[in-house]
């Protein structure tokens, strides 16, 4: 039987055909690179390096050399701790072990640059106190993609050391920091038998838990990037006693359930059967080929290649984050992961639901209607009980915030950066200035000795710079730029239009700001249609940040 068979259109067998012929093609040259000696490679590098050179423009190349001291060290580094060292702070490194083997890496950053008094931070009664702050990365990613940025004011974990955070970086299973397990060896398909489950159940849980355990402190702030921010959604839904452990959950470019993708290759492969993306790419690690690529190739010609594949994948343009950014961070960009955790975002993608892994796949020749008899349970994110801030970017492919919203909870408060896509929440130009002022004043009010009770306010908030929360703000520099927005499920349908008040806030004032019909286009305000008036507040409340003209 085959087993996507009835799944899908003509033309997508004759892509998902083409794909099984490039994935082929790629396997050839893969093994036929390994068997070539070093200077045969060492050759086809400085060849490829010369004809980038020879075609490239002169204004271009005047831009790769203008960093090019920081970006080969920060590509070149090995490791999380180097990457660090590059800007002076110290590293320490940590391992937890989960409660079904695994091993993971945690990596922390518990003082300032110069800090004689790092080891004893959170340390016992009477040691330097901190708050605590742990970050985790997105799909097929490492902790190091926090940390490879080109300057320290656009690096988000030592920003919050600066602020006085104790900050942890966690890695997921299977990671380039996370490759053991005391039950079984890497080289075993059970190795790699893990799913966006086991996160849940047991990395994030696992590594919050012994994060606490050895800082002494009743609780931390989550910040979660792409599948780190689903990762927390799926374990805050289903360990309650979780939500007293993490005291506001801030969500950069949030993932749950994907509109999908529009390529017809790639939709293919959403639409088939696991058994077919097993059969492409094994049943252990995915694409640990692009290692090879990253070897191979000269760095241009590698970050031009990854910009194709992005694009081609998601439509993304990648235009706010900088060609030296990209040269440094590409290479920390891959890091190992399972099939089965990418079959089991196409299972939500496919569904339309934020699924647990689904392990018994109903064939396409099944007689038995298997909806009435199985049901495969979803995350039951709406339990979550944590402050819920989300960003996320206008130009993201991957965010649908009106479904998201949906299943969160109704404390949930998001905030759209309209040019923003999906990694600039990393390593974007301007990331200082257009997320992290939001990111430090949602710590500041949630994460300090009292816990806030109730949800993210952003309506008192004037947008800051990076200068302002850091103590010195640049003159001349215009900050506030945030326009409120409610859930799209609070809009009163009859009469289209919605009106919010909070007298507390300086910029809205007693009479808060009425939103008009002409001004709702799909659930998004426009500019031009803010006047004054008087209304009522109501929950589930969204912000527009306006670009700068």
């Amino acid at each position: 039987m085959i087993p996507f068979l009835g799944r899908l259109h003509a033309w997508e067998y004759l892509a998902l055909l083409a794909s099984f012929v490039l994935i082929g093609l790629e396997g050839i040259i893969r093994i036929i690179t390994l068997a070539l000696p070093n200077p045969i490679i060492h050759l086809f590098y400085r060849s490829s390096r010369r004809l980038f050179n020879y075609l490239s423009s002169p204004n271009s190349r005047k831009t790769r050399n203008t960093k090019k001291k920081i970006v080969t060290s920060i590509a070149q580094a090995s490791d999380f701790v180097e990457l660090c060292e590059l800007f002076g702070y110290e590293a320490e490194e940590h391992i937890v072990q989960t409660k079904d083997g695994y091993l993971l890496g945690l990596h922390r950053l518990a003082g300032k640059k110069g800090e004689d008094h790092i080891s004893r931070v959170n340390s016992a009664a009477g040691s330097v106190q901190k708050k605590v702050v742990y970050l985790h990365h997105g799909l097929m990613m490492n902790s190091e993609v926090w940390v490879c940025l080109t300057d320290q004011e656009r690096c988000l974990p030592f920003l919050l050391v600066d602020q006085g955070y104790d900050c942890w970086l966690g890695n997921n299973r299977g990671n380039k920091y996370s490759k053991k397990s005391v039950n079984c060896s890497p080289t075993d398909a059970k190795f790699w038998s893990f799913s966006i489950d086991q996160f849940a159940f047991h990395d994030i849980p696992d590594s919050i838990d012994y994060i606490l355990t050895t800082t002494h402190q009743p609780s931390l702030s989550y910040i979660g990037f792409s599948q780190g921010t689903a990762q927390a959604f799926a374990t805050l839904s289903i360990h309650p006693t979780l939500n007293d452990k993490v005291n506001v959950f801030i969500a950069l470019a949030p993932a749950m359930s994907p509109p999908g993708l529009s390529k017809g290759i790639v939709n293919s492969f959403v639409k088939s059967s696991p058994e077919v993306l097993f059969l492409a790419f094994g049943r252990r690690a995915l694409l640990s080929s692009a290692t090879m690529w990253q070897a191979i190739l000269y760095p241009p010609i590698f970050v031009r290649f990854i910009d194709l594949s992005l694009g081609f994948l998601f439509g993304w343009k990648t235009k706010n984050i900088s060609a030296h950014q990209k040269l440094a961070a590409y290479p920390h960009l891959y890091s190992f992961t399972s099939t089965k955790s990418v079959v089991h975002w196409f299972q939500i993608i496919r569904n339309g639901k934020f699924q647990m892994y689904d392990d018994e796949v109903q064939g396409p020749w099944s007689v038995t209607d298997g909806a009435r008899f199985r049901k495969i349970p979803k995350f039951p994110t709406k339990n979550i009980k944590t402050p819920i801030a989300l960003f996320y970017g206008g130009s993201d492919s991957l965010v649908d915030i009106k479904i998201m919203l949906k299943e969160l909870p109704k404390h949930t408060i998001s905030m759209e950066i309209p040019h923003y896509e999906h990694l600039d929440f990393l390593w974007a130009n301007d990331v200082e200035r257009e997320v992290f002022p939001h990111v430090f004043h949602t710590l500041d009010r949630y994460a300090g000795p009292k816990k806030v009770v109730g949800k993210p306010n952003f309506l008192d908030f004037q947008a800051k710079t990076f200068a302002d929360v850091a103590g010195a703000s640049p003159p001349g520099d215009d900050a506030s730029n945030c326009v409120p927005h409610k859930h799209s499920e609070n809009i009163n349908p009859k009469e289209n239009m919605m009106s919010i008040i909070d007298p507390a806030s300086p910029s809205f004032g007693e009479r808060g700001i009425t939103i008009g019909k002409a001004g709702v286009v799909g659930g998004v305000i426009r500019d031009d249609a803010v006047g004054a008036g008087v209304g009522s507040g109501g929950e589930g409340r969204r912000i527009k940040k306006r670009r700068k003209p």
